[in-house]
């Protein structure tokens, strides 16, 4: 594999951000793979178990970052594989509700414990100073690119992101 090395400073670090999201990606979906689950699976699951708002389709979009056709195409896959159920539009009840079966609270917890096993592991060569000057380098990187796809960064409504291994 090659260490590219550009004369602009600029285009090395985004070619490092890139390279090392998606190596980090490959990493986690190749560990949580022996599960049959991928990452993307078990942040929608984990949203899906502790959210408190409504978990809609489109919510999901917004809380994953996905487009809906990506989104769409997720769910039908946890679907099949009994790990989500997709409640349709009722009367009074204006959207179609995602529900996590009990296979799939159950691939949650196991998957939660996995990945933040190996998120420590991975984030383990920075220290604790840097670790938090790498989330605000990261914060200002976010904020930069949300300007320009003109989109607000807002709080969660009433989800607490820090608790991934509760016990239900």
């Amino acid at each position: 594999m090659y260490d590219y090395q550009f004369s602009d400073d600029a285009v090395t670090a985004w070619m490092l951000l890139r390279r090392t999201s998606y190596a980090i990606h490959r990493i986690a979906d190749r560990h949580l793979n022996e599960m049959h689950l991928t990452a993307e699976q078990v942040h929608a699951l984990w949203l899906c178990r502790d959210y408190r708002g409504l978990v809609t389709p489109a919510e999901l979009s917004r809380l994953l970052f996905r487009e809906s056709q990506t989104i769409a195409g997720l769910l039908a896959r946890m679907e099949r594989d009994g790990l989500v159920k997709r409640v349709p539009k009722q009367r009074g009840h204006p959207f179609t509700e995602v529900k996590i079966t009990d296979k799939g609270e159950e691939l949650c917890r196991a998957g939660l414990e996995k990945a933040r096993t190996l998120i420590a592991e991975l984030m383990s060569p920075l220290s604790t100073e840097e670790l938090e000057q790498f989330k605000q380098l990261l914060r200002k990187l976010q904020q930069k690119a949300f300007e320009e796809l003109r989109i607000e960064l807002i709080p969660l409504p009433d989800y607490d992101c820090g608790e991934v291994d509760r016990e239900h």
